[in-house]
């Protein structure tokens, strides 16, 4: 699956993902303004897709994010750190005394691309995305790779994401895939690590 002609992120450039992640939650936890990004590589003023994840350890503790790109990158993760931390429903806000415990990871999605059956979906390689009608299910390649899911539990999941019934994918629903490019904190102090899903 192609990114639209865009050309893959360089390490560096999902550094500095990560340090405008982390710099935006910090400054709204401190009730900060908002800080600016400052000059960035070019790469990241392109609209394109992303979530941002805060784990504890293994714990999931936020994740935001935006499938179609309204802004340039930069902004949508800037914007999906602070959300994944203060806004993410199914957890309280993040206090301030947990920064140094969170590691983040930015997730760069690719373009959407609907797919007839499960014929064509990799776990571990391809997001998921199921719809129907109002609701929708979205579920990074990470999951299904960490969770070791095959195709069909990844699409029950993903329905189940949605609130629809785990076999919906098989009753009309639409069924939409991504790859993603990942960038993610090591433990504190021991530096960034970086992995890719996908090409």
């Amino acid at each position: 699956m192609t990114r639209a002609g865009l050309p893959a992120l360089l390490d560096d450039e999902g550094l500095v993902l990560l340090r405008v992640a982390r710099e935006a939650i910090t400054a709204r936890l401190l009730k900060h303004p908002a800080p600016d990004p400052g000059r960035v590589p070019a790469r990241l003023l392109v609209h394109q897709g992303a979530f941002v994840s805060l784990h504890r350890e293994v714990t999931l503790r936020g994740c935001i994010g935006v499938i179609l790109p309204r802004e340039p990158l930069v902004l949508t993760v800037q914007h999906c750190a602070v959300s994944a931390a203060v806004g993410d429903p199914r957890f309280p806000p993040l206090d301030v005394s947990e920064l140094d415990a969170v590691s983040i990871e930015v997730s760069v999605l690719s373009t959407p691309v609907r797919v007839r059956d499960s014929g064509g979906i990799v776990p571990g390689t391809h997001g998921l995305i199921v719809t129907r009608g109002s609701r929708r299910g979205l579920l990074l390649p990470q999951v299904a790779r960490d969770q070791g899911w095959d195709v069909g539990t990844f699409l029950a999941e993903t329905c189940r994401k949605a609130g629809l019934p785990p076999d919906a994918w098989e009753r009309g629903a639409a069924i939409e895939v991504f790859e993603a490019e990942v960038f993610s904190e090591s433990r504190r102090g021991s530096g960034p690590a970086q992995h890719r899903t996908g090409p």
